[in-house]
């Protein structure tokens, strides 16, 4: 179980031949596998390694929302 509460998007990249999976709510913070369990494991660590490099820079880091509405 993730110890992050932040909304991810999974989606299959033809190009990439892997799963990717994006945090909206965190801007560039993407990860890749090939599967969802690799996919989201990998994205643990990518978030990990957003939010250390936000603190680094005294960047805000966004609450997480939790599900994200569009028109």
């Amino acid at each position: 179980m993730s110890k992050y509460k932040y909304e991810v998007i999974i989606y299959w990249s033809d190009e990439d031949k892997a799963f990717i999976a994006e945090v909206p709510e965190l801007p560039g913070c993407a990860a890749d596998g090939g599967t969802h369990g690799e996919v989201l494991s990998n994205l643990e660590t990518i978030i990990d390694e957003w939010i250390e490099t936000a603190q680094a820079l005294g960047r805000p880091i966004p609450e997480p929302k939790g599900r994200l509405m569009f028109a």
